[in-house]
């Protein structure tokens, strides 16, 4: 695939209340974690998923159970810069901090290069 190839920088809106609906109070904030990962490497294409430290600050900042119902996320495949990495490219998930999220489609970022 040609599109995997190159780096690239999208925001989108992910529904994490129906990928959370039924799930036990207790493991509502895990589990977001990792339907977050599951997200991005569906999107993205990439094996190997990281989260910014201030994802998990605002998925957490209710409490183990009052996780947000919809998050805006902007997700960056980027290239792999390590010597004995096994991916070429992953993919950097950060939070995009809106009013509300409803009604958001996903757009492509365009980065400014210094």
């Amino acid at each position: 695939m040609a599109g995997l190839k190159d780096v690239v920088t999208r925001e989108y809106t992910i529904n994490l209340h129906k990928r959370l609906h039924g799930v036990t109070f207790k493991k509502r904030a895990p589990r977001a974690v990792k339907e977050i990962k599951k997200f991005a490497k569906l999107h993205m294409g990439t094996e190997d998923v990281r989260l910014d430290p201030r994802l998990n600050t605002e998925i957490w900042k209710r409490g183990v159970k009052g996780v947000p119902f919809r998050m805006r996320l902007r997700i960056s495949r980027r290239r792999n810069e390590e010597d004995n990495a096994k991916n070429p490219l992953f993919s950097y998930v950060e939070p995009v901090v809106v009013a509300s999220a409803k009604g958001l489609h996903t757009v492509v970022v365009e980065e400014e290069e210094a």
